[in-house]
């Protein structure tokens, strides 16, 4: 009787001949490059540095894309947006220390985001393991310690034979769901050493389902089908699962009107009968879900944003699907269902009996209409005719990424996102300064559409220095800044709060002279020429800017 565990894949005779006679003149280095091939990687990401060189020089003898960015955090974002968009482990290549370090407000933008990034940095030599203080360059006592409360996992190698092990398990690690970012060091002798070692070949790290227990799916189903009142949260989950097309299939078969979270753009159609759309900063939206009798969570842990900052208060029975275990029942207690979105979604369809409701629709449409009534009482037509322009510039299919900013703000309860996977924030950990980089990662996965980035003008100078890489890859990304003359969300926080605002207005530099400069198109505009300036800049090749001037509000907050 032959057992799994005993099948071994014999080599042939002539990768026997190819692993007895590696060739000269490799190092660790091309181990790192190998491996990554071996699992299927294509482009990475990164920023060279001393003790890098190794995997750096490796890279010239590898078919590796490799994008290089200015800025270590930035090559951290483009990454990040990579394994949104492609759904696979986007390498991220950096030096020790000083650079290590600069990556990771990105990670942890991708840890917050559920975005699949290997990165892999260099480590002081092997003898300055261990926490001495032996003084190397950009040495630390404890370097993976800066890592460990960010990344899924951390892997440290101490020689060059476990480096196709440990970069195998940290890409494993990154795919397995939730998806995340993930931390390999080398040391730079280890890099630097040559090897005899085989040249790696295929890979296998594949990751492991995620599926829920049949007796929780059972009593979700038997929930859901016998619901008054039943509704849907669908977070960032469903998007990173590829589930939207199953939650489209639950919704309609149980006749559940859906709310995506800000993380879950596009996980639903936006005009569909059953769906509430994004605007779950809406005490409206927040009464609809509180008075549900069942409530479905699928991929979303119910954080700030997603609970109308922790207002809401469930009153029926909460059934919550989520993948990242630590998110589970966190804020609301119910029904934990510890899965992967798109398998659970799976099993409740195959479990669940068709139910009607009528109402449901009824019910989507008066929520709707109180959401209107509500903001259009407040005297926002500039800000809504912004995002209307930006919307019908962008092409259905063509991805965008937004910055912190009040547009930004905007667009995650009022744009519609039309495809699963298309727009995508920094809502996740909050920090400046992602819009830009992202996009350049996304262009780099798929070349054939363009991208589309937003920022205002305070985020836009976090990453000024990636327009020499927009320009030097030539990616098809359309960067629209929003110059208000500062940091205008916090300008709006302080002066609600205190009265007026303090640190918030910015010297600024001519963004569209700036951008010339770097060889990049740019053109200034106005709110009634947005649409055709933007479109027309979105469809030419290569890189541009579009800059409007504009000072922009937020609607009224009802959490308060």
């Amino acid at each position: 009787m032959t057992h799994d565990h005993d099948l071994v894949l014999r080599p042939t005779e002539q990768q026997t001949r190819a692993a007895l006679n590696p060739p000269a003149g490799r190092n660790g280095g091309d181990l790192v490059v190998e491996t990554l091939q071996g699992l299927g990687a294509t482009t990475v990401f990164g920023l060279p540095g001393q003790h890098a060189l190794g995997m750096f020089d490796a890279l010239r003898r590898s078919d590796l894309a490799y994008v290089g960015l200015r800025v270590e955090n930035n090559a951290g974002f483009a990454a990040d947006a990579y394994g949104r968009i492609t759904g696979e482990a986007a390498p991220l290549l950096l030096s020790t220390g000083p650079g290590a370090l600069t990556s990771l407000a990105a990670l942890q933008e991708a840890a917050a985001a559920s975005a699949p990034v290997l990165a892999i940095s260099s480590q002081v030599p092997t003898a300055g393991l261990g926490g001495g203080r032996h003084g190397y360059l950009h040495e630390l006592r404890d370097q993976k310690a800066s890592f460990r409360d960010i990344v899924k996992s951390v892997h440290t190698v101490r020689h060059a034979s476990q480096i196709p092990s440990a970069i195998a398990a940290a890409w494993e690690s990154a795919l397995t769901a939730p998806h995340g970012p993930v931390w390999v060091e080398i040391p730079q002798d280890v890099l630097l050493a040559e090897t005899g070692l085989p040249v790696v070949t295929a890979m296998d790290a594949t990751p492991h389902d995620l599926v829920p227990r049949p007796e929780l799916t059972a009593v979700a189903a038997h929930l859901l089908q016998n619901a008054e009142r039943p509704a849907i949260i669908a977070g960032g989950g469903v998007v990173r699962s590829d589930a939207s097309g199953k939650l489209l299939a639950l919704a309609e078969k149980l006749d559940i009107p859906v709310v995506t979270t800000f993380g879950g753009k596009g996980a639903f159609p936006w005009e569909h009968p059953l769906s509430m759309q994004s605007w779950l900063e809406d005490r409206h939206t927040t009464d609809f879900l509180e008075d549900a009798d069942v409530l479905l969570v699928v991929g979303s842990g119910l954080g700030e944003l997603s609970s109308n900052y922790h207002t809401f208060a469930p009153r029926g029975r909460v059934v919550q699907i989520e993948a990242d275990l630590g998110k589970l029942e966190s804020n609301h207690a119910g029904l934990g269902i510890h899965a992967d979105a798109r398998t659970a979604l799976s099993a409740l369809l195959e479990t669940v009996e068709e139910r009607r409701d009528p109402s449901a629709a009824e019910r989507v449409r008066a929520l709707l209409a109180k959401v209107r009534e509500r903001i259009d009482g407040q005297d926002l037509t500039l800000e809504q005719e912004v995002l209307a322009a930006v919307r019908e510039a962008l092409p259905d299919s063509a991805p965008s990424f937004w910055d912190m900013t009040i547009l930004a703000y905007w667009a995650w309860s009022a744009f519609d996102a039309r495809r699963p996977n298309t727009m995508h924030s920094a809502q996740g950990a909050g920090g400046l300064g992602y819009g830009f980089p992202a996009a350049l990662g996304a262009a780099a996965a798929d070349r054939t559409k363009p991208v589309l980035a937003v920022s205002g003008d305070g985020g836009a100078m976090y990453s000024i220095a990636e327009l020499a890489t927009a320009k030097q890859y030539n990616l098809p990304v359309t960067w629209l800044i929003v110059d208000d003359g500062g940091y205008g969300i916090l300008r709006e926080y302080m002066t609600d709060a205190f009265g007026e605002a303090t640190a918030t207005e910015l010297s600024r530099p001519d963004f569209v002279a700036l951008a010339e400069s770097f060889g990049v198109p740019a053109v200034r505009t106005s709110v009634e020429s947005l649409s055709e300036d933007l479109a027309k800049a979105l469809h030419e090749p290569g890189p541009s800017v579009v800059v409007l001037p504009a000072l922009l509000r937020m609607f009224a907050p009802t959490h308060l």
